[in-house]
């Protein structure tokens, strides 16, 4: 676990160190250190480059792909399906909905309610589909049909919306959902840390508490566990984290797929060392697919979202191969 940690931590390092050097303006590994350790004496254009828009979108990056890892984390262990995602629970349909209505319905709006209606829409639709799954309890089974079929409805939703609204409009939405960090600025950095500081320790306080859900509700029942309490508790927990994230970069699919997937491979069934690993590797995949998408098609820029859909999707086919494979 030591390993696998000081691995990934280092290798969120060498991103974040590729990150500030990389892009449109090359800086030179002198300048990147003289700026970050005296810049009032750096030049002016320099430590705009480094501080003001470079260092920025590598922090919020590795924090979004941490929330991203995490709430994929948790929503695995307490819906007890190995393809379940922050998405599941509506934070990603939510979310879109909010901001396409916002965007393309009232277009005179302030950017600056994007990821506020973001975080509402993404925190009112997981609750509707908390609400409407309960029946005496809420089953994972239950919770996941009811975000299918209200995920669905938000899409449609977004259609029409897209549909007839202006030109502009549409595209300025359509930037936002295909998720992104280049518009990153210290305010959102800020913003995003004050919440996680918080959330992200809370989810691996409740490491132990997941692998008794995990085992499922008679298992968890027999020990003890008020398994209602506990799944709304958690639900609340990854709709905040995830919702966060979202909010301030749209929506990057699948790295709360993949990241918790990769990370029990290499640390085991214990959510206490699944949790952290799966920060880490979530931090990762993000800070990876916004450097690939900021470098290797420049000058134009390839969102995060855009590439973390194209490594997911096949990751996604070879889970359902492998779990169809073990089912004989």
């Amino acid at each position: 676990m030591t390993r696998i940690v000081a691995g990934a931590g280092l290798l969120i390092v060498l991103l974040a160190l590729a990150g500030l050097k990389m892009g449109d303006v090359p800086v030179a590994w002198t300048d990147i250190a003289w700026t970050l350790t005296d810049p009032t004496s750096s030049p002016r254009d320099l430590a705009m480059i480094v501080l003001d828009l470079r260092l920025p979108r590598v922090l919020l990056g590795a924090l979004v792909g941490m929330a991203l890892g995490v709430a994929g984390a948790i929503t695995q262990a307490i819906l007890r399906n190995p393809l379940a995602e922050p998405g599941t629970l509506g934070v990603n349909a939510g979310a879109a909905l909010a901001v396409t209505v916002l965007i393309v319905a009232y277009p005179a709006s302030s950017p600056f309610l994007t990821p506020w209606a973001g975080f509402l829409g993404a925190t009112a639709m997981a609750a509707a589909i908390y609400a409407l799954s309960w029946r005496a309890g809420a089953t994972s089974l239950r919770i996941i049909l009811v975000g299918v079929g209200l995920s669905s409805l938000s899409g449609a939703g977004i259609t029409l919306l897209t549909a007839l609204g202006d030109a502009r409009d549409v595209h300025r939405a359509f930037i936002w959902l295909s998720g992104s960090v280049y518009e990153a600025n210290w305010s959102q950095v800020a913003a995003l840390s004050l919440w996680l500081g918080p959330a992200l320790p809370l989810c691996w306080l409740a490491s132990r508490a997941l692998d008794v859900a995990s085992l499922g509700e008679t298992a968890a029942r027999s020990v003890g566990q008020d398994v209602t309490r506990f799944q709304g508790f958690v639900i609340l927990l990854c709709t905040l984290v995830s919702g966060a994230a979202v909010a301030v970069s749209g929506l990057i699919a699948f790295v709360g797929l993949v990241a918790p997937h990769a990370a029990r491979r290499l640390v085991g069934p214990r959510h206490a060392r699944i949790i952290p690993a799966s920060a880490l590797i979530g931090a990762v995949i993000v800070m990876t697919a916004d450097l690939i998408g900021r470098v290797a098609f420049a000058p134009l820029q390839i969102s995060a979202g855009v590439l973390t859909a194209v490594i997911g999707a096949p990751a996604f086919a070879f889970i359902l191969w492998r779990r169809r494979a073990s089912l004989g």
